[in-house]
Formats: C-alpha cells, structure tokens, sequence
C-alpha cells in the first residue's frame, strides 16, 4: 500500500471517529442529570465534542503527513488510544459517581471504591505517554518534504 493512500485512508478513519464522537456527545448530553456525577457528565460532553473537534482536524491533516508506514500507524494508534484512554475513565467516573481521587476538580465530592478510583486513575495517566509520542511523530510528520531533484 502506497504512502499517499495509507494515509488518505487512516485521516478517513479518524474524520469518522471524530463524527462518530459528536453523536455520542450529544446523546451523552441527554443522559448527564441520571448520572449518579452530573458534573463529571458534563465534563464526559464537552471532552468527547473536543475529542471530535480534534480528531476532524488531523483528520484532515493526516494525508499531508510525511511519515513512513511504521511511524503513521504508531501515531494513528498512539492519538486513538490517548483520546479514548483519556475519555473512558471519564464516563466510567461520571456512571460510577467516584473519580475525585484523579480527578478532583471533575468529580467533586464523588468518590467510588479503592477499585473504582484505581481502575480511572491507571487508564486515565496511561494516556499521556500515548499522546506525547503521537504528537511527537505528528509534529515530525509536517516537516517538510524535499520535492526537488538531486543534482547530479
């Protein structure tokens, strides 16, 4: 598989996630005054509309990358899995009503079990390492292409 298509291919499949994450956040909408943490629902709403919003833009970025077939599969699995490593602890604090153990500022006075608060706090910082080497290869990835010929 060609580079070009590779490409054209994973920046389809997130401009789908990111659509796909906007039904959820507005059906997650209706749901935020039953959960047990409206609060963390809220938070669940608008992080899952941001998650969308970023996912259309490197969606639309992604052909222009110039990353080898190694390196855009890594940054294309290492960015999903942030986005959602970060957006299910989330959802799982707000069904759950705990979570302020990670996330204080969230969840409020919601605290859920020792197994609950460990469950959100392991995915949730799982996330970061993900994202930094996404966004490391993505940045790597927008340098410029050499499109002259050698001399010679």
């Amino acid at each position: 598989m060609n580079a070009s298509y590779r490409l054209s291919r994973q920046g389809h499949r997130m401009l789908q996630i990111g659509a796909a994450l906007f039904l959820f956040s507005g059906l997650e909408g209706f749901a935020i005054p039953a959960l047990p943490a409206p609060r963390l629902g809220l938070s669940v709403h608008t992080l899952s509309a941001l998650q969308g919003v970023m996912l259309l833009g490197l969606g639309l970025l992604w052909p222009r990358l110039n990353l080898g077939a190694n390196a855009s599969r890594i940054a294309f699995w290492t960015y999903l899995y942030s986005s959602f490593a970060t957006l299910v602890p989330y959802v799982l604090a707000a069904a759950w009503g705990a979570g302020n153990s990670t996330m204080p500022l969230a969840a409020g006075t919601a605290h859920g079990t020792a197994l609950q608060e460990a469950v959100i706090k392991v995915v949730l910082y799982s996330a970061a390492p993900a994202f930094f080497i996404a966004i490391a290869l993505i940045i790597w990835g927008l340098r410029i292409r050499d499109t002259q010929p050698a001399n010679g």
